[in-house]
């Protein structure tokens, strides 16, 4: 599998639809690298380009990778390994383009995406061809039409069974995550033996 994950701070709308730099928030990080160890995503890209942002961000790495918090949970450690911090999304491509020897096809996800999306069985048909695949996701209130232009593709939003469409990035993250990598059997097993997750 050859899949990474970027979660874009700029550019990013905020509600009246203009362009902003969006704030980069702790739980984010924590739960999306959680969820992208889980389904094997090769790296978690955090983007912004603001340095007093990145060097937070570098902070709390540091103490989760190599302080304190690394001795004492060392699964969390293991999932912050797979950030890297970068100001664009172009540094985040060239990133991939370097550890696989070619840039990857981009795939935009957004709770409002419409007109020519592709469903989770055709997206997971692209990612078993083995071929580096960025999947975005945007915070604020979603991706700028200038990163929805530089998509490959874009993924047909995550529908429930009511109306209300407001997940949280890192709940959609987690959603998307599992209908695109997750086993397709429901005879999961469970190490347990009580078939917990």
């Amino acid at each position: 599998m050859n899949v990474h994950v970027a979660l874009l701070h700029y550019p990013v709308y905020n509600r009246e639809r203009q362009v902003i730099v969006s704030a980069i928030t702790n739980l984010d990080i924590h739960d999306i690298a959680r969820a992208a160890l889980t389904y094997g995503v090769r790296r978690f890209f955090i983007v912004t380009p603001l340095e007093d942002q990145r060097q937070l961000v570098q902070r709390l790495l540091t103490h989760w990778r190599d302080g304190h918090g690394a001795r004492c949970h060392p699964e969390r450690k293991a999932a912050l390994r797979l950030v890297t911090l970068t100001a664009s999304l172009n540094e985040a491509v060239a990133s991939i383009k370097d550890l696989c020897g070619r840039p990857p096809e981009l795939m935009a996800t957004g709770a409002s995406l419409a007109g020519l999306t592709l469903s989770y069985s055709q997206a997971r048909e692209r990612i078993g061809r083995g071929d580096p695949l960025l999947l975005l996701f945007g915070t604020g209130w979603g991706l700028s039409e200038e990163v929805l232009g530089m998509a490959d593709y874009l993924l047909a939003p995550v529908y429930g069974f009511a109306d209300y469409n407001h997940l949280s990035v890192r709940s959609a993250v987690a959603i998307i995550l599992d209908r695109l990598l997750g086993r397709r059997d429901d005879r999961q097993h469970s190490s347990r033996g009580d078939g917990g997750q």
